[in-house]
């Protein structure tokens, strides 16, 4: 018979679950942890990715019984794992261009499964390729789709920290409406990013029809290491993008790394679920409902759209777009998401207003 499982055993900042009995404890909470991704790497402090990143490998190392190569992107989780001659990684990692991962990943899986076949082995080695939102929604997009044309047997996470961080904080095609980066200042009649524009990337990979996409937060790291633990009992091509608060990039303090992805999650601004074939199969339903202005208020990036002279319909334009959110994806109480084809949902969420 399964136990029920609490919000307070497992919703505090707390990694240790140690009001859980030890058999449904985290991989973390284990002293037998993996530690993919071990300490002395040269992160921010405050790191969501560096947090993602651990999590995420620590528990595909477990589902694959420690069976896992893994090819990762140019961009801040790989220059700050392995500053040369350094290495942070206990696992064979492979460094790819900042747009080819997919690519990279593809062939190592395809060279893990002749190898198997030639070698006798019953099981070849699983593959995870990894990078940023640049190298993924931006640069790597041709390759990301023809893996997922092609079916192709590897788990692709994206790190989503909303900007090119590494090299100065421009912004992609994840950059959210309105937000502030080097490259969309805050300034003239529209100041910030532009709306509009950018990619929608898990609704991206459901449109191709995977067998498993996926989001997620480091606010609820409970539910990636399940996500990451379900897609790896998948074959075929899977996508897991993983919002990751960057304290340098978003303009937030360190030590509200998880708080502000929380609040991406109950604002409605981040919606976390799970598709299978190109369905939505479950959410991740809102706990308490909160304003957007209290995710907005954290980061420096929005600063500008808070002060006093600021043109209030831009906020009020966001709270519709974290809305349109709920209702798309049925993220409060007994709802269930709307039947709406995947590019209308896109085009919504871009044009809310």
């Amino acid at each position: 018979m399964l136990e029920a499982i609490k919000f307070y055993q497992t919703g505090s900042n707390t990694i240790g679950n140690r009001l859980l009995n030890p058999s449904m404890r985290t991989i973390q909470a284990s002293v037998d942890r993996p530690n993919s991704l071990t300490s002395g790497h040269r992160a921010c402090q405050g790191c969501g990715e560096a947090l993602g990143a651990r999590y995420a490998l620590d528990a595909a190392m477990r589902a694959t019984g420690g069976q896992l190569m893994v090819v990762n992107a140019t961009g801040c989780l790989e220059v700050f794992s392995t500053p040369y001659p350094e290495s942070a990684w206990r696992l064979p990692w492979m460094h790819s261009l900042f747009g080819n991962a997919a690519a990279v990943g593809s062939g190592l899986a395809a060279a893990a499964q002749i190898r198997a076949q030639k070698s006798g082995d019953k099981v070849a080695p699983r593959v995870i390729a990894m990078g940023g939102d640049g190298g993924t929604t931006d640069i790597g997009m041709g390759c990301l789709s023809g893996m997922f044309d092609r079916n192709d047997d590897v788990l692709y996470i994206c790190f989503d920290n909303e900007a090119y961080m590494n090299t100065g904080v421009q912004r992609s095609s994840a950059t959210p409406p309105s937000a502030r980066t080097a490259t969309t200042m805050p300034i003239g009649e529209h100041p910030g990013a532009d709306w509009g524009k950018g990619k929608d990337v898990p609704l991206i990979a459901m449109a191709h029809g995977i067998p498993y996409v996926a989001t997620a937060t480091v606010a609820d790291l409970r539910d990636l290491e399940a996500k990451v633990t379900k897609a790896m009992s998948f074959h075929g091509a899977r996508y897991i993008q993983v919002l990751v608060p960057c304290p340098l990039g978003w303009g937030t303090a360190s030590n509200v790394t998880v708080t502000v992805a929380r609040l991406a999650m109950e604002t409605g601004f981040y919606p976390v679920y799970e598709a299978e074939y190109g369905k939505v199969t479950s959410v991740r339903k809102i706990r308490s409902k909160q304003p957007v202005t209290n995710y907005l208020k954290l980061q420096r990036r929005y600063a500008h759209l808070l002060k006093k002279n600021a043109d209030p319909n831009v906020v009020a334009r966001l709270q519709a777009m974290c809305d349109q959110n709920i209702k798309d994806f049925g993220l409060l109480g007994d709802e269930e998401p709307e039947e709406t084809p995947t590019a209308i949902v896109a085009y919504e969420r871009s044009q809310a207003v």
